[in-house]
C-alpha cells in the first residue's frame, strides 16, 4: 500500500473514533447530567455556609466599629441564623433617626462611609481597616483637615515645644464637637513608613523625621535651656517635647491617652426612645414567654387578630405582701407594615398582674399567666414586635416576627384560624363585646402551648365563611368533618351536617369539646374539613397538639 493510502486509512480511523466518542456522549445524556447535577443537600449546605459567612462578615467587618460589647455578646449567644437576622434588623432600627419612615438614614450613611474609606484610605489593606478609615466610619468627615502628604519642614507649635524640624507625612483632623468626647477634638495621623498607611498617634514627636538625628530638629528647650534630646526620645519628658511654654491640657499625656481610649469606643445610641428595644435584644432570653396569633374575619378588609401571650409562673419574680405573692409584667407591642409605618392601633401597652395566695403559692408556681390583645388589622404583611418586662426582677424578653394577615374574600369558601383552647364558653348578652378572649358571643382562651392533659377536654373553635345557601331552605348544605390522627393513624373521626346546626348560615361559628380521657400520651394532629355540598368547594385546616 502506498504512503498516501496508509495516510488516508489512518485519517479515516481517527475520524470514526472521534465520531463514535461524540455519539456515545450524545446517546448518554443522563450520565452527563448526573455529573453536572449538584445534590440538593450539598446545595443547601452551600447556601447555609454562604449565609453564615455573610453573618460573620456583618459582625466582624460591617459593624465592628459601631457595635457595643453587650450587643456583640448577645449576637454571639444567638443559636439560629433566623435569630441573628432578627437581631440585625433591630440593630439598625434602634439607630434609625426616623423609624416610622421606609429609609434608614443611619444605615445608608454608615455603608456610604465604608465605601468612602475603602476608596480613599486603602494602603495595602482595605481602607476600612486603617485608623483613618475607622475614625471616618464612626464619626464621619472631619470639620477641618490639615494635610502634609509629603511631610517636609515645619515650625512646631509652641505647645509641642517650638523649633523647626522635618516631618514624615501626617494629617491632623479637627472635629468641632463629638458627642461623648467633647469640643475641639484634634486627631493626628502619621505615616512613618512613607507607604500611605497613616496611624493615629498620641505622641506629637512620632511625626518628627529628625527625632533620632543628634543635634537636628531641636525644640526651644533643647536649643536654649540645655534640655537633653535623649530625654525626649526615651520619654523622660512628656509628650509636649519638654516645653515649658504654652503647655495645654490637650498636650497632657494622660488626656491624650484618655482621648485615644474614648475615640475608639462604639458611639452611643442616640435615640433614647428606642432604648427599650436595645434592652430587649440584649436580654433576649432573660424572660422566656410564648405567644400565638389567630385571625378572625370581620369584613373582607378587616381581620381581628388576637395576640395571646403565655408566661410560666416559675419564670416570674414574685413579691409577697400581706399573704399575697404578686408578679407584675409590663407588655409593649408594636405592629408595623412593610413600609415601616405603624399600623392603625398597632402600638399597645398593657400590664399583666399575677396574684397567688401564700397557701397556694407552691402549688400554683407550676401554673402560668396568660394575656391577650385583640387588634383589627387590614389584610397584608406586617412585623410584630413584643417586649415583656418583669417589673420585680427587671428581666426582659422579646419577639420580633413576620405577621401575615390573610384576606377573607366574599366570594370564596374560607375558614378562620382553628383555635385549640383551654376554655370555650358562651357569654350572656350583657358580656358580649370587645375585650381579652372575647370573640363574638364566645369566650375563647387559646392553649398557647397546644399541650393538654388527658383528664381535660380538647376545645376547638373556628368560623366558616361564605357557604352557599340553598334557595329553598335558605340554609347551607355543608359537611363538617373532624379528624384526629396519631402518627398518621386515625384515632377519632366526627362528621356533622351544617343544615342540622341551629346557627346554620352563610357564616357559622362552630365549637367542639372532645374528651381526651381515652387518648394515650403523645403527639396528635386535628384536622377540620368543610365541604360545601352545593358548590363542591372544600377547605381544611389542621393543628398539632400534645396529650400529657
Amino acid at each position: 500500500m502506498s504512503r498516501r493510502g496508509i495516510f488516508i486509512t489512518l485519517t479515516s480511523l481517527l475520524l470514526l473514533t472521534s465520531s463514535w466518542s461524540v455519539a456515545q456522549k450524545k446517546t448518554d445524556p443522563k450520565k452527563e447530567d448526573t455529573k453536572k447535577e449538584v445534590p440538593k443537600n450539598v446545595k443547601r449546605s452551600r447556601e447555609q455556609e454562604s449565609g453564615s459567612r455573610a453573618l460573620r462578615k456583618w459582625l466582624d467587618e460591617d459593624v465592628s466599629y459601631i457595635i457595643t460589647n453587650e450587643e456583640r455578646a448577645a449576637f454571639k449567644a444567638l443559636k439560629t441564623d433566623e435569630e441573628r437576622e432578627q437581631f440585625i434588623e433591630q440593630f439598625w432600627l434602634r439607630r434609625d433617626p426616623t423609624p416610622d419612615t421606609v429609609d434608614n438614614e443611619f444605615k445608608e450613611e454608615h455603608y456610604a462611609r465604608i465605601a468612602y474609606a475603602n476608596e480613599r484610605f486603602a494602603s495595602g489593606i482595605p481602607g476600612w481597616k486603617t485608623d483613618r478609615g475607622r475614625i471616618y466610619i464612626i464619626y464621619g468627615k472631619a470639620d477641618e483637615i490639615e494635610s502634609h502628604p509629603s511631610g517636609g519642614t515645619i515650625d512646631r507649635p509652641i505647645e509641642e515645644g517650638g523649633g523647626t524640624t522635618s516631618t514624615f507625612p501626617f494629617e491632623i483632623w479637627r472635629y468641632r464637637y463629638i458627642e461623648g468626647i467633647g469640643n475641639e477634638v484634634l486627631l493626628e495621623f502619621v505615616d512613618p513608613s512613607m507607604s500611605g498607611e497613616y496611624r493615629m498617634t498620641i505622641d506629637p514627636s512620632e511625626k518628627d523625621a529628625l527625632l533620632h538625628v543628634p543635634g537636628a530638629g531641636l525644640t526651644f528647650d533643647e536649643q536654649f535651656f540645655g534640655r537633653d534630646k535623649a530625654d525626649r526620645i526615651s520619654g523622660l519628658t512628656n509628650s509636649t517635647n519638654g516645653s515649658a511654654l504654652g503647655n495645654t491640657s490637650r498636650m497632657n499625656p494622660f488626656d491624650r491617652l484618655q482621648l485615644y481610649a474614648n475615640i475608639f469606643k462604639p458611639p452611643e445610641i442616640k435615640f433614647k426612645d428606642l432604648e427599650a428595644i436595645v434592652t430587649t435584644k440584649l436580654s433576649y432570653n432573660l424572660l422566656p414567654f410564648r405567644f400565638r396569633t389567630d385571625f378572625v374575619r370581620v369584613t373582607e378588609d378587616s381581620v381581628l387578630t388576637p395576640i395571646t401571650m403565655l408566661l410560666q409562673n416559675k419564670d416570674l419574680a414574685f413579691q409577697e405582701q400581706q399573704g399575697i405573692h404578686r408578679a407584675m409584667i409590663h407588655v409593649y407591642g408594636k405592629i408595623t407594615g412593610v413600609n415601616g409605618r405603624v399600623a392603625p392601633g398597632g402600638v399597645f401597652e398593657d400590664t399583666i398582674s399575677q396574684d397567688i395566695p401564700d397557701a397556694l403559692f407552691k402549688q400554683l408556681l407550676e401554673g402560668a399567666a396568660i394575656h391577650q390583645k385583640i387588634i383589627p388589622l387590614r389584610p397584608g404583611l406586617y412585623k410584630l414586635d413584643l417586649v415583656l418586662k418583669d417589673i420585680n426582677s427587671g428581666n426582659v424578653g422579646t419577639v420580633s416576627q413576620r405577621l401575615q394577615v390573610p384576606r377573607f374574600p366574599d366570594d370564596k369558601l374560607q375558614l378562620s384560624s382553628l383555635i385549640l383552647a383551654d376554655l370555650v364558653e358562651n357569654l350572656p348578652p350583657s358580656q358580649i363585646g370587645s375585650g381579652s378572649f372575647i370573640l363574638g358571643s364566645n369566650k375563647v382562651r387559646p392553649n398557647v402551648n397546644d399541650d393538654f392533659r388527658h383528664d381535660k377536654n380538647l376545645n376547638l373553635w373556628f368560623q366558616v365563611y361564605n357557604l352557599k345557601l340553598d334557595e329553598g331552605t335558605k340554609k347551607p348544605s355543608a359537611t363538617v368533618e373532624t379528624l384526629i390522627t396519631k402518627s398518621g393513624r386515625e384515632v377519632k373521626r366526627d362528621v356533622e351536617q351544617a343544615s342540622e346546626l341551629s346557627n346554620a348560615a352563610a357564616q357559622m361559628t362552630l365549637s367542639k369539646s372532645l374528651s381526651l380521657k381515652d387518648f394515650e400520651p403523645g403527639e396528635y394532629s386535628v384536622q377540620i374539613k368543610v365541604t360545601d355540598n352545593l358548590t363542591k368547594d372544600v377547605i381544611a385546616s389542621a393543628e398539632k397538639f400534645t396529650v400529657r
